[in-house]
């Protein structure tokens, strides 16, 4: 997926995890063969859906209580039990194959079409088709929740990201450099860690390391570079490419950064989860991740419009660009139809309604700014529609953005100019998997065997490649 515009857009909070004020957009009711009850034989049906990241604060929790009595005083004959959701690979699978994953949750972008060919997520074409936005989605992301027939079994729901840098405005400024003028080389990013290093003592870099989110992000690293991780054949095989050089040379620039600058934060045991808090906590300076994780470091980890934080393009040189990803959202494959059709409700209520219509996109907006604490709205991030109605949502609720976009040009001015480099397209979570002991080698052993360790990561991500095809 690839936009170009010549105009840098800002960024809108609508798409973002949105809690919205209890408020109808009024209009006619999709028919997707229910009663008023909100369940086809208009009895009462109960779904468990994905609700909040552990880590969210007290009001977040209190407007997604909000949220849930406005949907079942809409929706009389559904009730929704939310519970706390963060997707880790580690754990995932045994949820999927346990059945105690919720009726509604949430997947990356790239596993869709694999555990649609498994067979493991329900059918919710009809339900989906029958929303007054159906047909409208961006194709291009709706088609990783589709089998190769076009029935769609999950839908684009949340934070479209591309990878980028965020850093810390104010330790740039202790260390003597301008915040304003952030790096966009890699080369710039070292020497602008070692220098935040030696003048401050907090580590002026850090990396994903722990599960598929080192392996993520050392994929990131890759692309930027203008390498991938996976090749098609053009024959519909894949040939693993965890070896590809351009891996290798961002490998060896985290050792340089840990071994020669000591300006890497030394822990290999950062996830996706614990870089955020490490960030927030003040422990680095720089670190890579998508552009959406402004939302969570709001919500999670105690950062504010004026804590000092900044965001800019990932460096890119060569043929690189920014990987980009997101989020599905998903229906468990036993779920009856009265759960099918309640779960899509619930979709759409939750994710995609306020990206549509402008009452609820201003309501959205409205009731996460006045949030105590205010929640992020503004965050920037790619549109799961239409372009032109991503710009038409930034008019409704610029009087509630509180993002500090000033201090997020470096990524804004390039999000739709930048070219975005997708995930690989088959056995994506194994092929992470194999690379993030790599990352952990590397900041742990100085004499890490980078080309061996690379070489069986290949053997074993092509053993998998192979397996999912």
């Amino acid at each position: 997926m690839r936009f170009n515009r010549t105009t840098a857009l800002a960024a809108a909070g609508v798409l973002s995890l949105g809690l919205l004020a209890a408020c109808d957009s009024g209009g006619d009711e999709p028919d997707t063969g229910s009663t008023s009850a909100g369940s086809p034989t208009g009895t009462q049906v109960t779904i468990r859906v994905a609700g909040l990241l552990p880590t969210a604060d007290d009001a977040a929790k209190q407007q997604l209580a909000d949220r849930v009595a406005a949907f079942e005083e809409k929706y009389p004959g559904i009730t929704v039990e939310t519970e706390d959701y963060e997707w880790l690979n580690s754990t995932f699978t045994t949820q999927l194959a346990g059945g105690t994953l919720p009726n509604v949750f949430e997947i990356p972008l790239t596993d869709g079409k694999t555990l649609i060919e498994n067979g493991q997520l329900a059918d919710i074409d009809a339900q989906v088709r029958a929303l007054p936005y159906g047909e409208d989605f961006n194709e291009s992301l709706l088609a990783n929740g589709q089998d190769a027939d076009g029935t769609i079994f999950a839908v684009p729901a949340k934070s479209i990201y591309a990878v980028a840098l965020h850093y810390n405005r104010n330790l740039f400024e202790q260390a003597g450099l301008d915040p304003d003028d952030p790096p966009t080389t890699w080369d710039e990013v070292r020497t602008a860690a070692k220098t935040i290093h030696d003048k401050t003592g907090v580590a002026g870099y850090a990396t994903m390391a722990l599960d598929a989110s080192g392996g993520w992000q050392l994929a990131a690293g890759a692309n930027a570079r203008g390498g991938v991780i996976e090749t098609a054949n053009g024959d519909g095989t894949y040939t693993a490419s965890l070896d590809d050089p351009a891996v290798k040379e961002h490998l060896e620039w985290l050792r340089a950064l840990r071994w020669e600058d000591d300006s890497l934060l030394a822990r290999a045991d950062l996830g996706w989860g614990e870089i955020n808090a490490a960030f927030g906590g003040g422990e680095l300076a720089m670190y890579t991740s998508g552009s959406d994780v402004y939302n969570a470091l709001v919500e999670g980890n105690g950062v504010t419009a004026d804590w000092g934080y900044g965001l800019t393009a990932i460096p890119t040189s060569g043929d690189g660009g920014a990987l980009t990803g997101g989020t599905l959202a998903a229906v468990r494959k036993d779920s009856t139809d009265a759960e099918k059709d309640a779960a899509v409700k619930w979709i759409d209520w939750w994710y995609l309604s306020k990206l549509q219509d402008k009452d609820q996109a201003v309501a959205d907006a409205q009731t996460r700014a006045e949030a105590d604490p205010a929640q992020a709205v503004g965050t920037p991030v790619l549109p799961i529609f239409s372009e032109a109605l991503y710009e038409e949502n930034l008019g409704w609720i610029k009087d509630y953005v509180n993002v500090p976009l000033e201090d997020m040009q470096g990524y804004t001015d390039v999000m739709f100019t930048q070219t975005l480099v997708p995930e690989a397209s088959v056995a994506t979570q194994d092929l992470y998997n194999q690379l993030f002991p790599v990352v952990q080698a590397v900041i742990t052993d100085q004499g890490a065997d980078i080309d061996g360790l690379l070489a069986t990561a290949t053997t074993a991500a092509q053993a998998a490649i192979d397996a999912a095809s």
